[in-house]
């Protein structure tokens, strides 16, 4: 069975900077799009950012500029370089990949940026 292995998270500064990592244990075939969510205590979950097989990335508002999301296909990995982190930026993140006939989801991973 695949499962999505999450990686990167952690406790950061406000101003600095994580790489979130999510890979595929085995090989998905016909990955459509490959997002990011994120989700604080006592909020709904958001969309992050997410990026389509051809490569069009979509981010929240709150992220534009700070985050980039990308992918390496032959590996069935994606990532999530975060610059300039704010408090708010604190949530579990985590990842999904979506082929034709299902989802994918990660464990979840702690960010958590002090002020």
């Amino acid at each position: 069975q695949v499962q999505l292995v999450q990686s990167g998270g952690g406790l950061v500064q406000a101003g600095g900077s994580l790489r979130l990592s999510c890979a595929a244990s085995r090989t998905i075939f016909n990955i459509n799009t490959m997002v990011w969510y994120r989700q604080a205590p006592g909020k709904e979950r958001e969309l992050v950012a997410n990026i389509t097989s051809g490569g069009s990335t979509n981010y929240a508002d709150s992220v534009k500029g700070r985050f980039t999301i990308s992918r390496d296909s032959a590996k069935n990995t994606m990532y999530l370089q975060m610059y300039s982190l704010k408090p708010e930026d604190t949530a579990v993140y985590l990842c999904k990949m979506s082929s034709r006939v299902r989802d994918y989801w990660g464990q979840g991973t702690q960010v958590t940026v002090s002020s």
